[in-house]
């Protein structure tokens, strides 16, 4: 008989470094990687030589980055979901862009099984297998922490320095840690007790608030159709005006994020999160959205967007209602056109200026000076028409009360 194929999903992390020589170890088998470049940086740079090594047949490493930003992050963005008020889904909108590929590998080179790192406690185990189920749902899943007798991270490390992998973890500073070139997130280690103040040495993309410029540095964001097309008047792909915010941001502690939040499976857990280019276009499209939107458009968006952020983040995105919520969205900010000013300062991200074509914040109307639009004395039949019901119900009180007596 053939050996079964199987393609893992790849980081060069600590999990996924260990699980070749296990599934060779486990099952008559072929190990193939797959990588997936949604901006992870120089961590990638020696992945290829270590998979190799490490016992794989082969390794692919996929640049998925345009399509991350454009296909994922974006949509995401227009939705305004934000999960628990703080986590912007950095994660969460990464695992099914990756599985997406690995269907298509795995069809490609006609293998049996997907096989993926995520631990039995977390929820990346649902994004995988949830893209999976849906794209090609006869396609075997293989969870080693599901699995073998690996119980903690301290295991896992004896585990690779047994098998002589070199992994970018130590039992001294065991966090976990994820990166794209929208977040990167902390997890694990003195994290886990929430009662522990964040380490000093735990942001990598941004400077702590006591290390920012103490200049107030301006930039300006222009929005189509509630996309970021150009910073301070130059047009960029999304994937390089990321880049580029993420720098800035980074430089003015924009984006640190100290959360503990619910998690899929039923537990509470606690993480430390850096979003610097991705708080920035957040708040700029929220600006922008306050002039183009109607009232409410606007409020049912903003219910719509606590929906979106449970489905993201519970990976449920190649699902109907996730597809329905990102039609809506993109018909809602079909004129959210315009341009943010912002002021960058220790952490904050401050409102400066905001226009539009399409801006429904007239001046003429608004003002408070003298106008020739607004006759304040049409105020006075509004109110009584919008207060009748709370007029109505006070005279039946009062006079329901007054015939008891």
């Amino acid at each position: 008989m053939a050996k079964m194929k199987i393609v893992l999903a790849y980081s060069g992390g600590l999990d996924t470094s260990i699980i070749i020589p296990w599934l060779l170890e486990n099952y008559d088998c072929e190990v193939i990687a797959v990588a997936g470049d949604v901006g992870q940086g120089e961590e990638l740079d020696p992945v290829r030589e270590k998979a190799i090594k490490s016992g794989a047949s082969k390794i692919y490493i996929e640049d998925l980055r345009d399509e991350f930003v454009d296909d994922f992050v974006f949509p995401t963005l227009k939705a305004g979901a934000v999960y628990e008020e703080k986590y912007l889904l950095g994660t969460s909108m990464a695992r099914p862009v990756i599985a997406k590929r690995l269907v298509e590998i795995a069809e490609t080179e006609k293998a049996d099984a997907i096989c993926h790192g995520c631990t039995g406690k977390g929820n990346d185990q649902v994004r995988f297998e949830l893209t999976i189920k849906a794209l090609n749902p006869s396609l075997k899943i293989i969870a080693p922490w599901r699995i073998w007798d690996i119980k903690s991270r301290e295991d896992a490390i004896d585990y690779a320095e047994k098998k002589n992998i070199p992994v970018p973890v130590t039992k001294k500073r065991p966090y976990s840690m994820d990166r794209n070139i929208w977040h990167l997130s902390h997890e694990g280690g003195v994290l886990e007790d929430p009662w522990n103040e964040s380490p000093t040495d735990v942001p990598v993309l941004t400077r702590l608030p006591e290390n920012a410029s103490s200049t107030p540095e301006y930039i300006e964001i222009a929005f189509e159709k509630g996309l970021p097309v150009a910073l301070n008047g130059k047009k960029a792909s999304g994937y390089k005006l990321l880049e580029k915010l993420n720098k800035i941001g980074g430089e003015h502690s924009i984006g640190i994020e100290d959360i503990v939040e619910n998690r899929l499976v039923g537990m509470k857990s606690r993480g430390v999160y850096e979003t610097p280019g991705g708080t920035i276009l957040v708040e700029a499209l929220k600006i922008l959205e306050s002039i183009t939107l109607d009232k409410e458009t606007l409020h049912f968006k903003q219910h719509l967007s606590l929906k979106f952020a449970d489905l993201v983040y519970n990976g449920q995105w190649y699902t109907p209602l996730r597809e329905s919520l990102s039609v809506f969205f993109d018909k809602a900010l079909e004129t959210t056109t315009g341009t943010v000013r912002l002021k960058l300062y220790k952490g904050r991200c401050y409102p400066a200026g905001v226009k539009s074509p399409y801006s429904l914040h007239d001046i003429d109307i608004a003002t408070f000076s003298e106008d020739e639009v607004y006759n304040q004395k049409d105020a006075e039949g509004f109110i009584n028409l919008f207060g009748l019901p709370l007029k109505v119900r006070a005279l039946k009180i009062k006079n329901t009360q007054a015939k008891k007596k």
